[in-house]
Parts: C-alpha cells; structure tokens; sequence
C-alpha cells in the first residue's frame, strides 16, 4: 500500500480511520473491538480520538456507536480529558469513563454515565478529534463565495496616500453597508468552483488577504467608513472585497455517517494542484443543502475508467468495444467546513492520489 502521508505519525494513525459509523443493524458486523484491544486507557495531553479509538476499535469511525452518543455529543464533545481513564466493557461491547462493574447499567445492559463537567478552560484543554494545527488555517478563512456575496461584499475604494498596497496597520477606505459589523476579512476572488455534474458554477474559491477592524463608521457628507488592517497574510489593495468574520469555529467533533445518503464529486484540489494525497485538502460539490455537516466522513474513490475491450468483438464500423472499469476505494475524507453547496475536507488515509472529478461518498 502506497502512502502519501506529509504529516507526522500522529496523523498517520489517524489515517485508520476509513469508514462512518454504522447503522443499528450494521452495528454488530462493523463495530467490532480489536482483538488486542486494551481493558483501559488513560488519556494523555497530546491524544485525539482517532489515537484512542485506534487503540480499541478495528474500525475507529464506529466511535459514536459504542458510546452511544447522541447528535449533540457527536457535534461538541467536550467531555474526554486528559488524565482520565476509558475503560473497555467487554460484556456489553462499550466504551465507558465508568469501570465495569462500578456503574448502573440500563434494561440493555448499557453503562450510561453523563459528560463530566469541566469549567477550566471553558472545555478547551478536552483531547481533540484530529491534531487541528492540520486544518487550522482553513477554519475560519474564507474558501467559497457565491454571486449573491459578491453582489453585497463592501470592498476597498481607496487607500491612505493613494497606496497601491496595503498591510499591517495601514488605513483602508471602505463603500458598502456594514450592517453594524466592524470585523471582517479581506478577500479576492479566485478560480470559479465547477459542479463535475453539469460545469455549473458553484461558488469562486477566495484568496484569503487578512482582516480589518472598523475605526471610524461614514458620516454625513463621506461616502467611506474608515478601517485599520489588523492582520495580513498577503498585501491588499483597492478592489479587495470584505466579508464579515465568523464566530470562533468548533474544533471538536466526532466523525459520523451522514444523516443521508451521499453521493459527491471532487471539485478541486486546494492550493491549484491536481492530484491529493493524505492530508491535503479537498473540496465536493455538496452542502449543508444536501445534509453534508461538519465531521461527516466520506468515501474516496477514484472513477472507474473506460478501457478497451480487446477480446471483445469490433463493431459494425471496425472499432474495439470498451468497458468501464468499477470505481476503486482509495481513502477517506473527513469534512470540517461546510457551505450551502460545498464542502471542504481533509483526507485522513489515501493509497492512490485523488483528483478532480473522483467520487466522494456515503459508505455502502
């Protein structure tokens, strides 16, 4: 098996996980423990659930299914921390922060116990997913914009001295309507994102420039409200368009099947490059309209080709027949960011490279 890991071994366990949780009555076939598992661990600092749930599961994207975690749980689970003890109940086939034996189970012979609480930190010294410092810089940048925000995005009119660039510090002239925000983001649009389905366009990936803080909203008589740049990963100028910054993203949550059958392709390769290998990151032409949402895990496939048929029989004209060949499983792809129509993931284990046009789906 060919791995395309760049990141450290951390991740590189993490890749185990290939799969989403299974449905009830999958659960019993597809949840299975491993057989080395251990009777306990204790969680450590620098642990993710994808390190623990290695250690016990032989499918770790079956996560929920033996904690039993509801929706909210899967979403923010702020509840595993360091120095704690998970214990392995083997009779009844869960995960536990209780010892077998020293808790009430249910009518199911299930362990139930509630998330401890924890104000140090406001939960955020709980273990995480995935090592975040991965997918950081794509949390709260923004990667898609559609027409209608581009139609209503206040942009950058002039700048201090008629500069033609502008970074750190220096003073922006803003027109547009601020709707009472005075942070936002500085953003160019990019390369338009097609739909592989029918080269519609979905959205335009954005070049993220940095941020702006409001000083001074227009008064009477000026038509610009007057902003310091607070932050800059690349230079702006005049045209650049802002977009309100979003709330701080949650960067805790566990992976899990989509609530609906998934059926996506690949639209594009971040950073322009045309093949994806482990730990890069990828877009798909489906959303929170299509019941995507954020820790949702995927199937990659690469599309099965067309290939002639040699011993098959010419046609009426004299030309070789051809077949298609079945899409080939390669990884999988954990998604962290959702719009309408797009998402965008990481791909947490791969053994081909992956490219525009492949298949993104819902386990079978």
């Amino acid at each position: 098996m060919k791995n395309f890991s760049t990141v450290g071994a951390r991740l590189v366990g993490a890749a185990l996980l290939a799969g989403v949780m299974a449905t009830p009555a999958q659960a019993k076939a597809r949840c299975e423990f491993r057989a080395n598992a251990p009777d306990q661990h204790t969680v450590v600092k620098h642990d993710t659930l994808w390190d623990i749930s290695g250690k016990f599961l032989e499918h770790p994207w079956c996560w929920p299914q033996v904690w039993g975690m509801n929706k909210a749980q899967i979403r923010d689970p702020h509840w595993i921390y360091p120095h704690q003890v998970i214990y392995l109940d083997r009779a009844n086939g869960r995960l536990t922060l209780v010892r077998p034996g020293n808790g009430s189970a249910d009518s199911n012979g299930i362990t139930r116990i509630s998330p401890q609480i924890r104000t140090e930190g406001m939960g955020l010294d709980a273990i995480q997913s995935i090592a975040s410092n991965v997918i950081e810089p794509f949390l709260s940048q923004p990667l898609v914009v559609d027409e209608a925000t581009l139609g209503k995005a206040p942009r950058i009119a002039a700048t201090r001295e008629a500069r033609v660039t502008m970074g750190k510090d220096d003073t922006a002239y803003v027109k547009g309507e601020l709707n009472g925000i005075s942070s936002f983001q500085v953003f160019r649009p990019g390369t338009p994102l097609r739909n592989p389905d029918d080269n519609k366009i979905l959205g335009y990936e954005a070049v993220y420039l940095g941020t702006v803080k409001l000083q001074k909203e227009a008064k009477p008589g000026v038509d610009v409200h007057t902003f310091i740049v607070a932050s800059s990963k690349m230079e702006m100028s005049v045209g650049d368009l802002l977009v309100p910054s979003p709330p701080l993203p949650i960067r805790n949550y566990v992976p899990h099947e989509p609530d609906q059958k998934i059926n996506a392709r690949v639209v594009s390769v971040y950073a322009g490059v045309t093949h994806a290998g482990q730990n890069q990151v990828l877009s798909i032409n489906r959303g929170s309209v299509d019941g995507v949402d954020v820790g949702t895990v995927l199937q990659l496939y690469n599309v099965g080709k067309v290939v002639k048929d040699t011993g098959g029989k010419l046609s009426r004209m004299g030309n070789t027949p051809t077949i298609r060949l079945p899409d080939e499983h390669v990884g999988t792809l954990f998604i962290f960011r959702v719009f309408d129509k797009i998402s965008y993931g990481l791909i947490m284990q791969v053994t081909e490279p992956v490219e525009v046009g492949d298949v993104a789906r819902s386990s079978e």
